[in-house]
């Protein structure tokens, strides 16, 4: 009996080497496969349509951090001149103010000469009204405020109303230009001077300035001047004279009662009080007007 050859049995090859990290297929996946596909897939658009560069939120941060380091650039250099010009405008600060302390000093010296002459010239015209003044050199003196002088009287003070708030309404200064708000005026110190003269005043001072025949009473702005020197208030007015007709006199006198009228308006206030001796002081500065040549001079 024949035996009919069988083929041997095939035998499939043996198998490869296994990967290490097959049992980590998902990390493999992630790690073989990193870039997101729709990411991918808008950067080959975008290098399609030759506008591959950085995102447009990146290149602004990249401008926004350049200005930033220029502003600082720029800051870092002014800071650096400011420090090299620091000593140079220190030094021309400080000259300046030597100019200026010298000028104020030199200005303190001339006005201390001038008064210094003021004095010297009011002295000699005080002693030439005494000298030539003949049997009424005294008189003449007073009158003329050339001397000092004491004895009873009236002492008046004036001052601005409390606050010195605005007043509306007429009244009789409404016709100046000035606005009423309580303070007192130039021209109210007028007419009170002048009211004291007519009841009998033989001299009369303002806050210790003496005044003559001459004596101006203006103002400059609020302030009052009295020969050009301001006067703070509150405003202390001496009068020597009878003190009793005086003071009833003045008060009585239309330029009295104007004063009781800035009162009442105004809210002005005054007080009068007759005292026993008030002393006026010599006046800063006369002036001659006319002068005679003494008889047997040459």
């Amino acid at each position: 009996m024949c035996r009919m050859s069988q083929p041997p049995p095939h035998r499939s090859s043996a198998p490869g080497p296994s990967r290490p990290d097959a049992s980590m297929s998902l990390l493999t996946h992630v790690m073989d496969h990193s870039l997101d596909e729709g990411y991918a897939e808008a950067s080959a658009r975008r290098a399609a349509e030759g506008t591959t560069g950085l995102p447009r939120t990146l290149k602004a941060k990249l401008g926004l951090a350049a200005g930033l380091v220029l502003a600082a650039m720029v800051v870092t250099l002014g800071a650096a001149q400011a420090r090299i010009s620091a000593p140079v405008i220190a030094k021309e600060r400080e000259e300046l103010i030597s100019r200026v302390d010298a000028a104020t000093a030199k200005a303190d010296g001339l006005e201390k000469d001038i008064e210094g002459l003021r004095a010297e010239v009011a002295g000699r015209q005080r002693e030439a009204l005494k000298q030539h003044g003949g049997d009424q050199g005294e008189l003449v003196a007073l009158l003329s405020g050339a001397t000092e002088v004491h004895g009873p009287g009236l002492k008046l003070t004036v001052d601005d109303a409390k606050g010195a708030v605005d007043q509306s309404g007429g009244g009789p200064r409404e016709s100046s230009g000035f606005s009423d708000t309580g303070r007192v005026r130039d021209r109210d110190m007028q007419r009170i001077v002048n009211g004291l003269w007519q009841a009998g005043a033989e001299a009369v001072s303002i806050n210790g300035q003496r005044l003559t025949s001459l004596s101006a009473i203006r103002a400059a702005g609020d302030a009052i001047l009295v020969d050009n020197r301001p006067l703070v208030p509150p405003y202390e007015v001496l009068a020597v004279g009878d003190k009793n007709r005086l003071s009833t006199d003045f008060q009585d006198s239309v330029d009295g009662q104007y004063l009781h009228v800035l009162q009442e308006n105004y809210g002005i206030r005054f007080s009068v009080s007759k005292e026993d001796d008030v002393r006026l002081p010599a006046a800063s500065s006369l002036i001659v007007r006319t002068a005679e040549p003494k008889k047997g001079a040459s």
